[in-house]
């Protein structure tokens, strides 16, 4: 299934994507694509319905029908740092001994095609596509074997990060990570039952239609049953809790010379299987 969330900001309604392209109304079966609605004898009830049994909804998603995260009330949105052995190379750092875990906060989430507000004093706004993925059964201290057992699906997420405010505000990186906007997540959430193999995912970002990241899930240091099992030794995982993987390289910091958005791109990014984003960059409000 392709699960989402339509409608105006603040008031999305759950939906599901059929195999035409078309949004279908889930608001008389699940309140919203968050929580509960995720664990795994709940997807396996959304399963059984016939999408054509349910209400279509009017307008073209992602053109003339706005749609917003595709999870809703996302508790924790853990990030993951030189996740990739390519990009830790054109970063000029060690690839890690361990996952680096750091997180966004949740205000800076938004939907796929929302603009990108470059925040006051930004001189090192950049994009980093991510594979997400999203937790359905909650647990701690989770084997590796069974981590997959928790997750509910996969999604797009781009890690919009501004770099001084990351590395040289004397602070973790989270200063320069949970900007408002620097989460578009979606747009929609994938179940496993579509991405049962996320090991060499294409995944892809341009900015102004140039390529600026071209890379494969296959570069990824620590896989996804490792993840999930790493971070549930510091923090229990919900259902709607969100960790987003890393980024290959391409990212702006690595452009000889570097290159940073300034207001007036558009970003657009991808993964296979797992939709498209595309959003308008803002100047900094003065």
């Amino acid at each position: 299934m392709k699960l989402l969330r339509y409608g105006p900001a603040g008031a999305e309604k759950p939906g599901l994507l059929d195999k035409d392209g078309n949004v279908r109304d889930l608001s008389n079966v699940v309140p919203d694509i968050s929580g509960e609605t995720l664990r795994s004898a709940a997807l396996y009830a959304l399963k059984e319905i016939d999408p054509a049994s349910l209400p279509l909804v009017p307008g073209t998603p992602q053109a003339d029908l706005r749609l917003g995260p595709c999870v809703g009330n996302i508790g924790k949105f853990v990030c993951i740092g030189l996740n990739y052995a390519d990009h830790a190379e054109e970063a000029g750092m060690p690839i890690p001994e361990e996952p680096i875990i750091f997180n966004k906060w949740t205000s800076a989430i938004c939907g796929p095609n929302d603009p990108i507000q470059i925040p006051r004093g930004s001189v090192k706004t950049d994009w980093e596509v991510e594979l997400g993925v999203v937790i359905s059964d909650p647990g701690a201290y989770i084997k590796e074997a069974n981590a997959m057992d928790h997750v509910a699906g996969y999604c797009v997420i781009n890690d919009v990060s501004e770099r001084d405010f990351q590395l040289n505000r004397a602070g973790t990186w989270d200063k320069g990570k949970g900007c408002d906007t620097f989460g578009p997540t979606g747009p929609w959430l994938v179940t496993l039952d579509e991405v049962s193999d996320v090991s060499d995912l294409s995944m892809w970002l341009d900015v102004d239609a140039e390529r600026m990241q071209d890379g494969t899930t296959a570069t990824l240091i620590f896989k996804i049953p490792n993840l999930i099992a790493y971070c549930s030794q510091f923090m229990s995982l919900q259902p709607g809790d969100v960790i987003s993987t890393g980024t290959p390289p391409g990212v702006g910091m690595g452009q000889k010379p570097a290159r940073y958005l300034a207001g007036g791109e558009t970003v657009s990014l991808g993964i296979d299987g797992l939709g498209e984003q595309r959003s308008l960059v803002l100047a900094a409000k003065t």
